[in-house]
């Protein structure tokens, strides 16, 4: 299955190369290009793509923004956001979880991790190392203007949930969760899905800020 992919940048020759690069894999398309956020959220809406290689800072409309209306818009729930940005700071990227992505890079990673980021946010995972999936939630956490995470509480899961949800927040993958729990991937893959329903999480991202901020995990010291 090919993955389709919309760039939002306003770099001309960023986006040209990109997509020499995107189109130069057989599992992967570029299907359209945006200059700005008001525009790929637009062309998001028109072709709807598998996911949305955003930046951050852009004329008009910025990529924060345009990744906060597609997120809220439920036809688009499908599409996946893979943020890339050259402002590579804690503010920026819990901004960027808060308001739905499920990835984010620096513009300085190399060609074959921006493919792989690409195909893992495709997949339905979140694009954070478990180091990074820590530090971020603990900035997430302490942002003063970071609005409190509604939807349903914590309790709604089964204790088989709320087990698979922590290690989530850990930043363990779901082979090593089926590991450790001693469950088949699908099962793990299962009970992430239905959490992520319950606590009306839209991504993986989602879902481990849901749980640090509900308290079914807690932030490094």
């Amino acid at each position: 299955m090919t993955i389709r992919v919309l760039l939002a940048d306003d770099q001309t020759l960023l986006r040209a190369t990109f997509r020499i690069l995107i189109d130069s894999c057989s599992d992967m398309e570029v299907v359209d290009e945006a200059a700005d956020g008001a525009r790929a959220v637009e062309l998001t809406r028109a072709h709807r793509p598998d996911v949305v290689l955003m930046d951050i800072r852009m004329p008009g409309t910025d990529g924060l923004a345009a990744t906060s209306e597609i997120c809220a818009d439920p036809a688009l729930a499908a599409t996946r956001i893979l943020v890339l940005t050259t402002f590579q700071t804690d503010e920026y990227v819990a901004r960027a979880l808060r308001v739905g992505a499920s990835g984010f890079l620096g513009k300085d990673v190399s060609a074959e991790a921006l493919l792989e980021g690409i195909r893992t946010v495709a997949a339905g995972d979140a694009l954070l190392s478990p180091a990074a999936t820590r530090a971020l939630i603990t900035r997430f956490l302490a942002t003063p203007e970071a609005d409190a995470v509604t939807g349903p509480d914590a309790g709604v899961l089964t204790a088989r949930e709320r087990e698979v949800t922590e290690l989530v927040a850990e930043g363990k993958s779901d082979a090593e969760i089926a590991e450790q729990l001693f469950l088949s991937p699908l099962t793990v893959r299962t009970h992430v899905q239905r959490a992520k329903t319950k606590l009306d999480a839209r991504s993986r991202a989602q879902l481990v800020a849901i749980a640090y901020r509900s308290g079914l995990a807690r932030p490094p010291r």
